[in-house]
């Protein structure tokens, strides 16, 4: 029987991110035995969270493939709407979406999956200041800690963080669970 390889997830960085979005995602998908990776702009970069804390990058949005990846998770605070009109970022998010990896946004961090425009047809929710932006950019917003359509997983606040958490772990699970299987009977 082949060996389980451990899901690896991606979770984008940038200054002023909110610092519950990005830590405890980050630590309670290492305690599952995901491997967690962070990129940034650039490699190596500290980024300061809204109250001051850091996070270093691992890898730069332009030297990241999709395919490398099961999950990505995006953080809110500050940090989508100055991350949103990067190009290499988007690229990122839209093959997240073309190979149907797992992409979970909460808070703000449903603006750069506006600005990628992957939104269009999909129940998500959000931060209630993006709530226009999702409806106007075509999705269909709903009020809930966490809202999971494929292959996306959004909520709300920091508040609705062990929600988002244990759906992306689920997310994760079934995919990956998916491609073990669908490499065994190859």
């Amino acid at each position: 029987m082949a060996e389980q390889r451990q899901p690896q997830v991606l979770i984008i960085a940038g200054d002023e991110y909110e610092d519950l979005e990005l830590h405890y995602p980050r630590l309670r998908l290492r305690e599952a035995g995901c491997e967690v990776v962070v990129a940034g702009q650039a490699p190596d970069t500290v980024y300061r969270s809204k109250h001051g804390y850091p996070v270093r990058s691992d890898v730069a949005f332009t030297d990241v493939a999709a395919e490398d990846f099961d999950g990505l998770v995006i953080p809110g605070g500050r940090m989508p709407d100055a991350l949103r009109t990067i190009e290499p970022l988007l690229r990122v998010v839209r093959e997240f979406v073309s190979e149907g990896r797992v992409i979970a946004a909460i808070c703000h961090g449903g603006q750069i999956l506006i600005s990628a425009g992957v939104v269009e047809g999909k129940r998500m929710t959000c931060y209630q200041s993006v709530r226009d932006d999702l409806v106007n950019a075509g999705a269909e917003y709903e009020d809930a800690p966490v809202i999971v359509d494929e292959p996306f997983v959004t909520s709300r606040v920091p508040d609705d963080l062990p929600d988002f958490c244990g759906s992306i772990l689920e997310q994760l699970a079934a995919r990956t669970t998916g491609r073990a299987t669908a490499a065994a009977n190859a």
